[in-house]
This record gives structure tokens, C-alpha cells and sequence, in this order.
């Protein structure tokens, strides 16, 4: 009998089948993409959202860069993106690892989320998790993070592999759109979020005014007493929503706070510096009648409290003994109405460096506007700047919410500048000199956060910024002394160079969300309200940056030209101006800083 037939025949057999499992995997194969968009990180951090992270060129697994996020006490460093899958389909999430405690996962998959991590990866180690998603299932979160209060760790080569998720329709329309803080050259305009949108287009009468990445937007450049009709479009990789209903807005008739100056008499574009008249420091004191013509408003530094908790405010010139050429009483009183006869505006600026000012009760409160309007008087000043630094304004555990603060200092200090608001008038100058870590910190921290260990001081001025936005004529944050600070990009900015500044002069003209919470966003403030916070020089202080680089940060700002690496969410020709610390230090280097806003707004 011949048994090597049957043989053939069933070892072929098997080889036909196996050759078509081969062939029905390898299709299966096909089917499959890499749905991790930037998984090297080539490109920064594009497509990630990341609280802690850069990209660097070593250590990295392959090509030219790799993630490098540093956990803190409170944070994680989680970076994240959001990918379109298919529903009820397998997916493999792998990537490259390197240092302690070091996770990758999913989360949202409509079955179990997951995550795999290590203890410890001295070199690159590769990670790898699967999942199934659910029935209904569009969308999952990948992420990366470290663990808290550890080391830096590195990510790389991040990729999820499985069905791709189709074509992505463009977002539903916007709803919600609301005009507010309407002035005589623009119009705050706010709506609703709108799931699956990357972007928002605002329209005006029918054509597009700006593009925003948040639920927010100030167009300016309108003209007074004009009528106005606003929509908004939601926008992501698939196309652009149809148009939201329209709202109608009327632009006031100019003599309001947003028409290059209104009622307070402010110029279009305005100087604004610090006059050292308590104290000389290395740069002298200069006298109120040596201050030049282009200075617009002139803050007096400083008035301190007799104690941080009193709310007395005190303001005594700087003595003979320290300023030799000190004028008297008379002459300064006298050089002040001279200024204001020429459209200046002279304010007493609270607190400074040395002046701790916390208002923790309604008694403290009420000193601080009694005091506060005595020097106003004494003085016949225009108004008064808020430079409330160290821990005058710090956040309680419960605070969390910028919209409705509770804690004491802060509702004390927005009752007490009310109160000083409603005593003077619409002509009362009120400005606010808050440092980085007060306002465009709180877009990754606010107070203690949502699980303690943060400083409370973070974003603790938002709540007082907000609540007085429309009683405000300049809010210009100091830019100076200041560590890096996290841009609308998601990426981290330091002093130096025309980016910080264009970086946080974004944050305040865009909006942003207050620790991350796309709910609770801080909504932008008008352009006439912003002025940028330089140091005249590098004795002023950190952060000086060279003419050249003023110019940049204007030119970006107003114009959009000349960005450089950070892209704007918008063009604000209506920018006040800018501010410096200080008069004193501008004279000491020749009006440097002076010169330099003359040279850009004529």
C-alpha cells in the first residue's frame, strides 16, 4: 500500500490552510495603523497635553528628541493625547521608558482601562499593554506619567496600534454665545464648549475676525456707537461647523473705559513706570518734575502698612538723609497738578517688595480704604496701583473656585477696591502690578489644587482680577523675577526674550483655563486693559531684555508680524502699552526704555 499519498495530501492540505491564515493575519495586519499622532515627540509637544514636560535631544530611543517630564509633589507630569478608534476592536499601546516609576496607559476604552509601568528603567524599556474598546466606543486617552515628587523620567516612540477610527466629522455648531465688557472699540464675546473641537473661528458681520483655541475672544479694533453682529464656528481635522446663532452688540459712544483712555483719559498707547519716592536705592532719586513728558502714568512707590495685617497704609517720602535732592512737600504737590494739567495720570502704588498687605478681616478692610484715601487726598492723586507681592494674597484649602473666592484676603481686598471705585468715581485709575506666579501660573495651579500640597499663593490674583475687570483700567503683570511659566502651547517660558513676553501678554489677551479645568475658564481681559511689565535695565531687575526684543514682543502682539516661535491666538492693535521698573532705573541708563516706546508708538 502506498501511504507517502495521504501523506502529501494532508501535509499540503495543511500547508494551503496554514498559507491562508498567513495570508488572512497579514490582512488583518494591514488594517492596522499607528493611531498615536507625534508618538517621538519630533515635533515638541504637539498633540499632547502635557502638565510638566518638554521635549530634549538626549537621551531618546530613536530619532531626534524624546519626552523629559519632571513630577512634583502634587503632579504627576502626566502627558496625554485623545485618539479616534473604532468600537468594539482590539488596540496594542506600547512605548520607551526610562527612569523611576514610570507608566503608560488608557484610559476611556468603554471595557477596562489600563496601564503598565516600572520601577525603575536606567535605559530605554519598553512597555506594552492591550485593550479591547467597548460597543459604543469612539475615543480613548493614552497617557505617560511618572509618580509624584520623583525624578524626571523620559517617554518615546509612544504608538497604539489597532483599527483606525474612521473618518472624523467636523463639530456641532457652538451654542451659548454670549457679547459682554463691551466698550467703544470692542466687544468680549464668550460660548460653550463643543466636544470633538480643537479650535473656534469668530465671525463679525459675516466675516472671520480670529481664530481662537478656547471658548473665548475679544475683537477690538471696532468703531464707537456701531452696531455689530457676532458668530462663532467650532473646528477640528475633519472641517468647520456650521455658524452658531448670531448675537448682536453695540459698541458704546466713547465716553466709556475701552476707547483708547474713556473716562479715566488714558492716551491710546500709554507709558507707565514706577517712581522710587520713598527710598533711592542705586539709581537716585529723581524729583516729580524731572520726569519726562513720556511717561502717562506715574505709580509712587510705595505706600506700606504699619503692620501686614492693619490695612493702615502709610506713605512717607524718602527722607534727606537718604535723597539729598529730595523736593519738599510743596514742590512735589505742586509737580503732580503740573503733570496732570498735561494729561498725566499719578497714582500711589500699595505694597511692593517690602509691603506685605493681607486684609484678613472687615476692620483691617475698612483702614485700608480710609488710609488709602487719605494719601489720595493728601496728595490729590489720580488713582492707585495694587502691587500686592510675597504672601499678601494667598488661597485657603477651600478656595477653588476664582469666580466666588471665600477666603478673607481676597474678598476683603475686592470689597475695599470697590469701595475706593465707587468713593472717586469713573475717572479713578485703578491698576494692578501682579507678578507671574499670581495670574498666568494659575493656568496649571490654582490655590492648594484638588489634592493639596501646592502653594496656595498660585493664581491667587485671579479671583480679585476678575472681579474688578470692568472697574480696571491696566492690569501689567510683572514680567520680571519671575521662573518659567507654562504658555497657552503647553510648553514652558522663560525670561529672557521677546517669547515670555509674547507668551503671557497671550494668556491674559486669549483666556485660559484656571488649573486646567475647561469649565472654569478665566475669560480674557480687553486690550486697553493690558499694558506688558519690563525692567528698564539689568540693574532693574531679572528678565531685562534689549530693545530689539521690545519691538519683537510689539510688533507680535500688534501686528502679528515678527513672532518667532510662539503662535499668538489673535492680533490686538489696541494694546495699551507698556510698564517698567522703574523711572528711577530708566534715567539711571540713559531713558533706554523710554526711548524705546517713543521710537514704536510715536
Amino acid at each position: 500500500m502506498d501511504r507517502t499519498r495521504p501523506l502529501v495530501t494532508f501535509l499540503a492540505a495543511t500547508a494551503l490552510a496554514v498559507s491562508g491564515i498567513t495570508a488572512l493575519s497579514s490582512a488583518a495586519r494591514a488594517a492596522d495603523a499607528d493611531l498615536a499622532k507625534n508618538g517621538g515627540f519630533e515635533s515638541g509637544l504637539s498633540n499632547w497635553t502635557c502638565s510638566a514636560g518638554t521635549t530634549v535631544t538626549s537621551p531618546v530611543h530613536s530619532g531626534s528628541a524624546a519626552l523629559r517630564a519632571t513630577p512634583a509633589g502634587s503632579d504627576n507630569a502626566q502627558c496625554a493625547q485623545t485618539v479616534t478608534v473604532q468600537p468594539d476592536s482590539p488596540y496594542t499601546l506600547s512605548g520607551y521608558v526610562r527612569g523611576s516609576y514610570v507608566y503608560l496607559g488608557a484610559s476611556g476604552t468603554g471595557t477596562t482601562d489600563v496601564s503598565t509601568w516600572t520601577q525603575s528603567a536606567p535605559d530605554w524599556q519598553k512597555l506594552t499593554t492591550t485593550f479591547r474598546t467597548g460597543p459604543a466606543t469612539t475615543k480613548v486617552t493614552i497617557y505617560t506619567h511618572g509618580w509624584y515628587g520623583t525624578g524626571a523620567y523620559y517617554a518615546d516612540d509612544i504608538t497604539l496600534t489597532g483599527p483606525g477610527g474612521g473618518t472624523e466629522q467636523p463639530p456641532a455648531a457652538p451654542t451659548g454665545l454670549t457679547a459682554s465688557s463691551v466698550t467703544a472699540s470692542s466687544v468680549a464675546l464668550s460660548w460653550s464648549a463643543v466636544p470633538g473641537a480643537t479650535g473656534y473661528t469668530v465671525y463679525r458681520d459675516g466675516t472671520k475676525a480670529q481664530t481662537v483655541s478656547g471658548t473665548s475672544a475679544t475683537i477690538g479694533g471696532l468703531t464707537a456707537s456701531t452696531a455689530y453682529s457676532f458668530q462663532v464656528t467650532a473646528g477640528n481635522d475633519a472641517g468647520e461647523s456650521a455658524k452658531s446663532a448670531a448675537v448682536a452688540a453695540t459698541t458704546t459712544s466713547g465716553g466709556g473705559g475701552g476707547d483708547g483712555g474713556g473716562s479715566t483719559g488714558l492716551p491710546t498707547h500709554a507709558l507707565v513706570g514706577y517712581l522710587h519716592s520713598s527710598f533711592a536705592n542705586g539709581s537716585g532719586y529723581t524729583r516729580m518734575a524731572d520726569v519726562p513728558d513720556s511717561w502717562d502714568v506715574i505709580d509712587l512707590a510705595f505706600g506700606e502698612p504699619t503692620s501686614p495685617t492693619s490695612g493702615d497704609i502709610r506713605f512717607n517720602r524718602c527722607p534727606v538723609t537718604e535723597c539729598p535732592n529730595v523736593e519738599s512737600d510743596a514742590d512735589f504737590k505742586a509737580a503732580i497738578k503740573a503733570k496732570q494739567a498735561a494729561g498725566k495720570k499719578v497714582l500711589i502704588s500699595i505694597g511692593g517688595q517690602n509691603g506685605q498687605v493681607q486684609l484678613t478681616t472687615t476692620a483691617a478692610r475698612d483702614t485700608f480704604v480710609s488710609s488709602v484715601s487719605k494719601i489720595i487726598d493728601q496728595y490729590g492723586l489720580d488713582g492707585l496701583d495694587v502691587d500686592f507681592e510675597g504672601h499678601s494674597l494667598s488661597l485657603n484649602t477651600d478656595d477653588t473656585d476664582f469666580k466666588h473666592p471665600t477666603t478673607p484676603v481676597i474678598v476683603n481686598l475686592i470689597s475695599a477696591l470697590k469701595t475706593l471705585k465707587a468713593k472717586y468715581g469713573d475717572k479713578f485709575v485703578l491698576t494692578m502690578a501682579p507678578e507671574t506666579f499670581f495670574v498666568q501660573n494659575g493656568y496649571q495651579f490654582y490655590g492648594t489644587g484638588k489634592w493639596g500640597g501646592q502653594d496656595p499663593r498660585c493664581g491667587a490674583y485671579l479671583p480679585v482680577i476678575y472681579a474688578l475687570r470692568d472697574d480696571l483700567t491696566l492690569l501689567h503683570v510683572q514680567d520680571y523675577n519671575s521662573g518659567p511659566i507654562m504658555g497657552l502651547d503647553n510648553q514652558y517660558h522663560s525670561m529672557g526674550g521677546a517669547d515670555f513676553h509674547i507668551a503671557m501678554t497671550d494668556m491674559l489677551l486669549t483666556g485660559f483655563p484656571v488649573a486646567g479645568d475647561q469649565n472654569n475658564v478665566f475669560p480674557p481681559l480687553r486690550p486697553d486693559q493690558v499694558a506688558i511689565g519690563m525692567p528698564a535695565s539689568t540693574n532693574a531687575g531679572n528678565g531685562y531684555v534689549s530693545p530689539a526684543e521690545v519691538t519683537k514682543t510689539l510688533d507680535c502682539l500688534t501686528k502679528k508680524t515678527n513672532c518667532g516661535s510662539y503662535a499668538t491666538h489673535g492680533t490686538w492693535p489696541a494694546l495699551r502699552g507698556l510698564m517698567t521698573w522703574s523711572v528711577n532705573w530708566d534715567r539711571y541708563s540713559n531713558w533706554e526704555f523710554e526711548k524705546t516706546f517713543d521710537a514704536y508708538f510715536g
